[in-house]
Parts: structure tokens; sequence; C-alpha cells
């Protein structure tokens, strides 16, 4: 059910105020030093709680309930945000303070956070489908979307097949998948070097979100605030093993996203971290083949998650890109 948009607003600004405060502290003082020196950002428990609170969900027609945060201008240009896998809206939260000109719909995708968690179904199209009806449901006709991992080809799925509703994408840690012309050997020796289908297998309910596997799982670069990932960690293990697996072999594994790249006419923003371990350097040149018109935004020293590394300075690099 929808809460008053004035109560959830009051209750998310506090938060937000302090987080920006700390934030651009942090981004201040720390930019020059090498990735591995930096500080993280501080996020306290009452930030995290307040932000969680701020959630509402609908209830979509194909039978979905999908929570989301609407935060930010309510007269500003809409701006949809979404998460990675196995985590939720809260990956925003440290750059949702410097957007604040935008009306933010940050949402849980389905099987994550506080959405619906079916036995299935979790290919692209279905994740994209939910946010194309998320979109109807708040009467928002046309909106700039940016997504991260998993959220970035969910992103370009929306942009693909709805490029009406679509305005400017901007695609975090994202792939082209396979270049177009590797043989299925190649395809496989590819994705045997990076096997992380292996120990999700290994899961049990529940899951200890503190385990050397989580935490792996979140590791990084550059130093990211503990009191925040235990929070993501904790919202993961809550999602059963067997919806872990599904998302991964529905939406993440053998999708060909070459096929579709063609009809991503929308302008787009390519954002990645250098040392990032989760998208192979072939797999970023694939997606910028298939976009030759993308504007490229590359962190030397930054892994899978730059909304954490240093959300000021990719906020600024998206409104910069998302203006008129």
């Amino acid at each position: 059910m929808r809460r008053d948009l004035g109560y959830r607003r009051h209750l998310i600004a506090p938060a937000l105020a302090t987080l920006l405060a700390a934030t651009a502290l942090h981004s201040a003082s720390a930019a020059p030093a090498p990735a591995a020196a930096r500080k993280p950002i501080p996020v306290s428990v009452a930030e995290l709680d307040a932000f969680d609170a701020g959630k509402t969900s609908a209830k979509l027609p194909n039978g979905q309930t999908i929570a989301y945060i609407d935060a930010g201008r309510r007269d500003g240009p809409p701006l949809l945000l979404v998460h990675g896998f196995t985590d939720n809206a809260r990956d925003w939260l440290m750059v949702a303070p410097y957007l604040q000109d935008y009306r933010l719909i940050i949402v849980d995708l389905r099987g994550h956070g506080a959405s619906s968690k079916p036995e299935c179904c979790y290919t692209r199209l279905d994740f994209a489908y939910d946010l194309k009806l998320l979109m109807d449901h708040l009467g928002i006709d046309k909106t700039n979307i940016a997504g991260h991992s998993l959220g970035s080809m969910v992103t370009q799925t929306y942009a693909e097949y709805w490029p009406e509703r679509t305005r400017k994408v901007v695609l975090i840690s994202s792939s082209g998948g396979p270049k177009p012309d590797a043989s299925p050997a190649e395809v496989a020796k590819r994705t045997e070097s990076f096997d992380y289908r292996t120990p999700i297998r290994k899961l049990k309910d529940p899951i200890d979100p503190d385990s050397p596997f989580m935490v792996a799982w979140w590791a990084s670069p550059t130093p990211v605030d503990e009191t925040f990932l235990s929070r993501q960690r904790k919202d993961a293990a809550a999602i059963p093993v067997n919806v872990w697996l599904a998302v991964m072999d529905q939406g993440l594994v053998g999708n060909d996203l070459q096929a579709t790249l063609p009809m991503l006419v929308a302008p787009t923003l390519l954002v990645w971290g250098d040392k990032d371990e989760l998208v192979s350097h072939e797999r970023k040149e694939t997606l910028r083949a298939a976009l030759p018109k993308a504007k490229v935004k590359v962190y030397p020293d930054f892994g899978h998650n730059p909304m954490w590394e240093d959300p000021a300075d990719l906020a600024r690099e998206m409104k910069a890109f998302l203006k008129d």
C-alpha cells in the first residue's frame, strides 16, 4: 500500500542530509588518495534505518509486489535507479543525496529486498517489465534510468523494449556479453575462469550473512563502510538460495545481450571501475563496440561498485550526462 509521499520525504530527508555532509567531506579530503588508502564513507545504523523505512510498495498487474523509494523533487526529471544481483534499493543510498534535483524512483527488483520472491521468473525481460508496470503505476511516461551490474542489464532491456519510455541511460559495471564471433569453447573457457555459480550452489538456507563467502561477495579494492556492508549481507542472506540460483540461471547466464543491443537507441553513459574483476575487459569492449556513440567513464582504481567507492563523483558524472 502506498504511503504519503510527504511522510516518506520527512522520514528520509534527515538521513540523506547527514549522509550528504559526510560524503562531501570524504570526497573533498580523500579524493587524491589511492583507492586502497581511502577511508570508507561512514554510514550509521540510523541512516540505514531511515532509508529503509522510506520504502513503499506497489502490487503490479502481473501479480508482483515491487518495493521502492520515491524521493527527491516531485516535479524533477524522473530518474529510475536499479540495483545489482543480491542487492536492493540501498545500493544507491550514498549517491541519492547528490541527485535530489531528480524525482528518484529507487527499486527493489523482484527476488530482492522487500519485493516479491517468486519461484520464477527472473529473465532480464521479466525484471524490465516489472519496471515498466511500476512506471505505469506511478504515472511516469518517460524516465531516465540507471542500472548497476544485473541492474544495468535490466536497464538496457527496458531501454531496448520501451524506447519511447526512455530518455537517457546510465549503465554501471555492465557487459555486452561475449564477443559475437566467440566459439562455444571460448565462452566455456571464460565462464570457467570466473565461476561464481559453484560456490552459490553450496549455500544452504538460512544463509550465514557473515560467512567467508558472503564477506568476499562484497569485497572492494576501495574500503566500504562495514555497517553498510553488514546490512547488505543481512538482506541478501534473507533471499532464499533457490532465488539466488533462479536469478543467476535465468537472468545472468546465457543472455544474448548482443542480439538486442541494436535496439538501444537512447543516449547512454557507460561507467566501469578498471579493477572490476566481475566484468572482463572483453565484455566491456563488446558493449562499447555495440554502442559506439556512448559516453564512457572509467575509474582507474575502482572495482565493481563505484556508487560506494566515490558516490559524489559518480553523481557528478551522471548529472552532467543527464542534463538537457
